[in-house]
């Protein structure tokens, strides 16, 4: 039986990829590495956490003991790392956490392989890494890196590192960039949930500036998909673009979620863009790779997906209160309150 750890399987890709493995992988066993901050959240796997298959353990990738422990104690085959602080605006107010998780924590991860080897280790990263792209482009995975916020360079400084062990020490790592992920589960922060639950409370849905930055929607369960693939099957050493091939202004996005919930566009406001310079304008990905080495594609259409995800936080608004409590409301405040 494959034993694989996951670590930061309480997030919202994580713990759609968890549940993607358990159904779709009878013959393998899970052990979930999670700190349970804000954004990881065990009830994401309430309806795993009785699988004989999966096994939780708090603690943080950057605890070098706990790693040390757990990889002597347990039969590892591989690693998947979605362990990470993953938003661009906290990232601005405090980079200090994305520098210790994303780039310390991946460093003591790919250290405790030395010593405990496994068979494959994915890094699970993002097309922000990139940089940003004018009107015309797509970023392929030979693009240099060019982060514009401390988030990016954060998992552009972990992906190097995953490089560089892979070429000095032969560590066996894999990278997945994918574009911005949407769907279920997904902590409202982000731009989707964080729309459709002010929309839910009449309240203003704040769009930095006139909301023309474009993104590439990606559907979870695609990316989990391609994730699967790629721990699977793609070569050792190797990056791979994960895009939805949905690019979208997010002012078009915000419309499509108030048409949605039968909400007036009155509601949108319109504020300065407390980025700045580090909020880049568009994103885009070649995935030749993927689509050519192993056969994947993106299969839900983003109307399709969006309408999925409205109903999911529709049926689900006592879990979405649960998580915006407490710390939430002064993140929002210092963002948005004024």
């Amino acid at each position: 039986m494959t034993r694989i750890l996951i670590t930061g399987g309480a997030g919202f890709i994580g713990s759609h990829f968890i549940r993607y493995v358990l159904r779709e992988h009878p013959d393998w066993s899970l052990v979930n590495l999670d700190k349970l901050t804000y954004a990881g959240n065990l009830k994401n796997l309430e309806d795993v956490e009785d699988d004989p298959r999966y096994r939780f353990v708090k603690g943080d990738i950057a605890d070098r003991a706990l790693l040390d422990r757990l990889l002597s104690e347990e039969t590892i085959d591989a690693i998947v790392n979605f362990a990470a602080e993953s938003h661009v605006d906290r990232s601005l107010l405090d980079a200090s956490p994305f520098i210790e998780t994303n780039v310390k924590g991946t460093q003591v991860l790919l250290e405790a392989v030395r010593k405990h080897p496994v068979e494959r280790f994915l890094q699970i990263s993002t097309d922000e890494v990139y940089g940003s792209l004018g009107k015309g482009g797509v970023f392929t995975e030979d693009s240099t890196l060019l982060p514009n916020s401390p988030y990016a360079a954060s998992k552009a400084a972990a992906d190097l590192l995953c490089r560089a062990y892979h070429k000095a020490y032969g560590v066996p790592v894999l990278i997945t960039r994918s574009s911005n992920n949407y769907g279920p589960y997904q902590f409202p922060e982000k731009l989707i949930p964080l729309m459709i639950r002010n929309a839910l409370l009449d309240k203003k849905l704040p769009v930095y500036g006139k909301g023309e930055n474009v993104r590439d929607w990606l559907f979870v369960l695609d990316n989990c998909r391609a994730i699967d693939l790629v721990f699977e099957r793609g070569r050792v050493g190797e990056t791979y673009n994960i895009g939805g091939d949905t690019e979208r202004r997010n002012i078009d996005v915000v419309r499509m979620i108030l048409k949605g919930l039968h909400k007036p566009e009155d509601l949108i406001q319109f504020i300065p863009d407390p980025r700045g310079a580090a909020h880049d304008f568009r994103y885009a990905l070649d995935c030749s790779r993927i689509k050519e080495e192993l056969g994947w594609r993106p299969t839900t259409d983003f109307a399709q997906g969006l309408r999925e995800t409205i109903d999911w936080y529709l049926a689900h608004q006592a879990w979405v209160e649960d998580v915006t409590s407490g710390a939430y409301q002064a993140y929002y405040e210092a963002f948005y309150g004024a």
